[in-house]
């Protein structure tokens, strides 16, 4: 960095539209943040602080800019870079868009660079989880709004709902992250993303439980005991998914330490 770049400590709300507004700050005044502090994280720095307001119209100027000046790609990635778990990630984020302001879209090429390399690690990271949910994830009924909990690395609710908004479209449905602590609605072809800090779920009717019965059966009853692979299951389904998974969580309560399941087989995939 040039010896004109001061280093700071950015302090945001912790939004998406509060990154791009840091973001547009540092570049206007030529501030090299070294970390970034949301309101969920206590750290101690030794670098000025710089309380950075959110700007929704900057911040939307700045998200505009990154298609038109730079390359729709850069825009995407810096988008989902944001919903990834890597770790400090904004810094990540500033490196990779200082870079791409001087290489123009040629940036997504230079893989062997660490700042993009680690970039592409994090939403590959966050597509392949995002996928796997869309297959692992379980809805129960109450009274007709379908409701699921699921316990993502990443934030993928807005890569879920397109999927499930197209997929249920004529259904009610909430699936909560209870992660990151926010949760995706569906009803009458509107839906939202709102922050939700906890929800106490009612319990299962009968009739719920009677196709949670179902469902289970149906899942022991197709397995092929010849196929019985336990080390390959869990290689298609890692645990951390079963604890949500109807026809599998029983297996983990039952001795989640364990890394070996039931001698009862299952279908391996």
């Amino acid at each position: 960095m040039s010896e004109t770049w001061r280093q700071v400590c950015y302090s945001y709300d912790g939004s998406f539209a509060g990154f791009l507004t840091c973001a547009d700050e540092s570049f206007r005044h030529h501030e090299e943040p070294v970390a970034f502090c949301a309101p969920e994280e206590e750290r101690i720095s030794l670098y000025p602080e710089h309380p950075v307001e959110t700007d929704q119209r900057r911040a939307s100027t700045f998200y505009r800019r990154l298609k038109e000046d730079i390359s729709p790609d850069v825009q995407r990635l810096v988008a989902h870079g944001f919903l990834t778990c890597i770790p400090e990630r904004e810094c990540v984020l500033w490196q990779f868009i200082r870079m791409a302001r001087t290489l123009g879209p040629e940036v997504t090429g230079h893989l062997a660079d660490r700042r993009v390399a680690a970039l592409y690690t994090a939403v590959r990271h966050l597509y392949n989880e995002a996928h796997l949910l869309k297959g692992f994830t379980r809805f129960s009924d109450c009274r007709g709004l379908l409701w699921a909990e699921i316990s993502p690395k990443n934030r993928v609710l807005p890569l879920l709902r397109p999927h499930f908004c197209a997929r249920f479209n004529t259904e009610t449905f909430l699936i909560f992250d209870d992660v990151h602590h926010e949760a995706l609605l569906y009803a009458q072809g509107q839906w939202a993303i709102r922050p939700i800090d906890h929800i106490d779920f009612p319990p299962n009717d009968s009739r719920e439980e009677d196709c949670q019965r179902l469902w289970k059966k149906f899942y022991d009853t197709i397995a092929i005991e010849g196929r019985y692979n336990p080390r390959l299951r869990m290689s298609n389904v890692p645990k951390r998914y079963w604890e949500h998974m109807t026809e599998l969580k029983d297996e983990l309560s039952a001795d989640p330490s364990s890394p070996s399941l039931p001698a009862r087989p299952h279908r391996s995939a």
